[in-house]
């Protein structure tokens, strides 16, 4: 894991922790209020929380600063139970001690079982949270978002000595694809690698005799917007931000022509996974009854099944209520004559395969609202370009359009609100998804998420 990705890690830890130790003390605070445990000689009664805030206040920020000093946030991810529960068991002795000589200078009056639970509970949270995500980080969704799938290029020896160190790291959340010789390997024969495999990521590593060969290989990788990590200081580049990072100790260089992870990453799956879940638990009675329209209004099932290109490449599963017949795949041949779109995709005006409660679904975008549950899965994102068909994505005739592949695909994106399927010309669409992801932030994201309502309550562009 680069040190950038830890450092995120570790400012997200300690902020769920801070709330964690606050959570802990108001807790602690109610569990003594309603059972009035009396603890070492203590009264039964007690004060209000509201007298305590201000302990409150002081706890959140240094809790994590007293973990942090046992080394908690520099563990590796999928350290031993033990080690964690130690480190965590002398953070919230230390937290503990600290409520302690504060309450003596201060001399204010804390009943002394508020502090012992205090310690207990926030021991327990987050000992829980721990758990939750070490299951996480080994369950399918989880190693598929932390897993770096890369490929190493570079000489025989350096790439050998490259993956045993990698070996020796277990839990290091990288998997390597192949191993390539810089020397014999072409630039085709890497690109191919790269979409067999849908890597996210090639280490580099040679020699100066191999420059010009390394220089060709990041071009390709940018055109791509796959991640090139160089094992070198050197190269300009049309598109990619250039950053310094380390590897395992190493210097490394990295050639990024897609955002720069950072806390508004963070930030955006946070809005993903909440606002799916709230707009799934919100819709869901007008859900049910699009789901009975449909498998009412003509055979079939009501959700359709499409295997679509995701991050990098990578193939998923993409829902969408049906708003076809049941053969729409088999009939699209036969209709490839009628295609209004240049370049791969396929899409036509007054589609007969499109049923009559199809049309009305499409117009107003409801039949994409499956993909919540692609969001929820991590597949996709609210805010992103379109997944297209394996198939289409197989048919691009430009490798600088394999670029819109380097974020996750989402719902809407600039495309949604510049027009939906008014855009005709599919570089268009592709210097729209490009233009987005070279203008990312968190600002854009809500942005689009507002225009896209009043383009789909219109059911501007729609077909």
């Amino acid at each position: 894991m680069l040190r950038r990705q830890r450092k995120i890690r570790a400012q997200l830890q300690r902020v769920i922790d801070a709330g964690l130790f606050g959570l802990s003390l108001w807790v602690a605070h109610w569990i003594r209020m309603k059972s009035k445990l009396a603890l070492f000689g203590g009264t039964p009664e007690i004060e209000s929380f509201e007298n305590y805030v201000w302990l409150l206040l002081m706890i959140m920020p240094l809790a994590p600063v007293l973990l942090e000093m046992q080394g908690f946030y520099s563990r590796p991810l999928l350290v031993s139970r033990r080690t964690t529960a130690w480190e965590l068991f002398k953070g919230c002795v230390l937290a503990v001690l600290v409520v302690i000589s504060v309450m003596f200078l201060m001399r204010e009056q804390l009943a002394r079982s508020v502090v012992i639970l205090f310690g207990v509970v926030s021991f327990l949270f987050i000992l829980l949270k721990e758990e939750l995500m070490r299951s996480w980080m080994k369950s399918k969704m989880g190693q598929a978002q932390l897993k770096k799938r890369l490929i190493l290029l570079g000489t025989k020896e350096e790439t050998a000595r490259l993956q045993a160190e990698l070996e020796a790291t277990p839990a290091s959340g990288i998997e390597i694809l192949a191993q390539l010789n810089l020397n014999e390997t072409s630039i085709a024969r890497l690109l191919e690698l790269l979409h067999y495999h849908s890597a996210n990521g090639v280490i580099l590593s040679a020699k100066h005799t191999y420059f010009g060969q390394i220089e060709k290989a990041i071009q390709a990788c940018e055109l791509e917007g796959v991640e090139t990590w160089l094992l070198a200081d050197f190269f300009n580049t049309q598109l990619s931000r250039t950053t310094l990072d380390d590897f395992y100790g190493r210097p490394i260089l990295v050639f990024r022509s897609t955002p720069e992870e950072s806390w508004q990453g963070v930030a955006k799956l946070l809005i993903d996974v909440v606002g799916a879940f709230l707009m799934l638990s919100t819709l869901a009675v007008p859900l049910l009854i699009v789901t009975v329209w449909i498998r009412l209004s003509s055979p079939g099932p009501v959700l359709f099944r499409q295997k679509r290109s995701g991050l990098n490449g990578q193939p998923f599963t993409m829902l969408k209520f049906r708003s076809m017949v049941t053969d729409a795949e088999q009939r699209k041949q036969e209709l490839e004559a009628l295609n209004e779109m240049t370049g791969p995709v396929f899409k036509i005006s007054d589609d007969p395969r499109i049923t009559p409660v199809g049309r009305f679904l499409r117009k107003y975008s409801i039949d994409e609202f499956p993909q919540l549950i692609n969001v929820l899965r991590g597949e996709m994102s609210l805010v992103g370009p379109r997944p297209l068909p394996v198939d289409e994505v197989m048919r691009f005739d430009d490798l600088a359009h394999r670029r819109r592949l380097s974020v996750k695909p989402g719902i809407t994106c600039l495309w949604q609100i510049s027009g939906r399927n008014n855009v005709k010309d599919f570089k268009e669409w592709v210097r729209l998804d490009l233009e987005y992801i070279d203008n990312w932030s968190l600002w854009l994201d809500l942005k689009i998420l507002f225009r896209t309502v009043p383009v789909v309550l219109k059911g501007t562009g729609a077909k």
